[in-house]
C-alpha cells in the first residue's frame, strides 16, 4: 500500500506536549520526595536543604505545567483542524462512529481501523478529561503555594477544603497522571505496531502517513 505524508501537529502543539510530559516527570519525582524525603537521614547534619530544593524544582515545573495547559486550551480554540476541540468530541455522526469503532479496535473485537488524521474520538475525549484533571491539579497547587493570597484561597477553599485536604487531593490526582502516562505509552507503541502511520514520530516532526487513495502524494 502506498502512503502520503500529511502535516498534522503544529510546532506549538508539539512544544506543549513535551513541556507537559517533562513537567509531569519532574513534578512526580519531586512530589514523591516532598511527601517522603528519603535523604533526610543522610543529610540531616549537613548545610544542604534538599526538601527546599525539591520544592523549588516542583514549583518551577508547576509553572511549566500551567503554561502547557493554558497553551493547549488555546489550541483547542484556535489550533489547526486536528488540534481543535470539536475534532475530539462525539458531536457529529462521524465522531460517534469513530468512538465506537476505536473502542472495538482497541478491544480486539475487530481488525478494521478507521484512518483519521488527528486523534481518534476516544483518545480526544481522554486528553480532554486529562486537561480537566490538570486544571484541578494546578488550582490545588497554587492554592497550597499561595496560602496568603485572597484570590487563590477564594478558589481553593470551596473546591478542596483545608490546605491538608488539598494536599491529599493533589497527591491522589498525581496517580492519575502516572497511570495515564503508562497507558498512553503502551497505546502509542501498540498503534505504531498495528498501523504504520508514524504516530510516535509525528509528535517530533508533526507528520503522519496515511494510505494514498487518489494517486497524488502531498508533502
Amino acid at each position: 500500500m502506498n502512503y502520503e505524508k500529511k502535516y498534522v501537529w503544529s510546532i506549538l502543539f508539539r512544544l506543549c506536549h513535551w513541556a507537559f510530559a517533562l513537567a509531569i516527570v519532574v513534578l512526580v519525582v519531586t512530589g514523591f520526595y516532598i511527601n517522603d524525603p528519603w535523604t533526610n537521614t543522610w543529610l540531616e547534619n549537613s548545610r544542604t536543604f534538599p526538601v527546599a530544593d525539591m520544592r523549588y524544582y516542583h514549583f518551577l515545573a508547576g509553572f511549566v505545567f500551567t503554561a502547557a495547559v493554558l497553551v493547549r486550551l488555546i489550541l483547542y480554540l484556535i489550533g489547526n483542524r486536528q488540534e481543535r476541540i470539536f475534532n475530539a468530541l462525539p458531536v457529529t455522526p462521524g465522531n460517534v462512529r469513530n468512538f465506537f469503532s476505536t473502542f472495538a479496535y482497541y478491544g480486539y473485537a475487530t481488525d478494521s481501523h478507521e484512518e483519521r488524521l488527528g486523534h481518534n474520538t476516544l483518545a480526544g475525549l481522554t486528553y480532554l478529561f486529562t486537561y480537566a484533571v490538570a486544571a484541578a491539579q494546578l488550582v490545588s497547587g497554587f492554592y497550597m503555594l499561595y496560602p496568603e493570597s485572597v484570590t487563590w484561597q477564594s478558589w481553593g477553599l470551596p473546591l478542596f477544603g483545608t490546605q491538608q485536604q488539598a494536599r491529599f487531593i493533589h497527591h491522589l490526582l498525581m496517580w492519575y497522571f502516572l497511570i495515564f502516562a503508562f497507558v498512553h505509552l503502551y497505546l502509542l507503541v501498540w498503534n505504531d505496531v498495528r498501523s504504520p502511520e508514524g504516530m510516535i514520530s509525528s509528535i517530533f516532526n508533526g507528520y503522519k502517513f496515511k494510505p494514498k487513495h487518489d494517486g497524488s502524494a502531498k508533502a
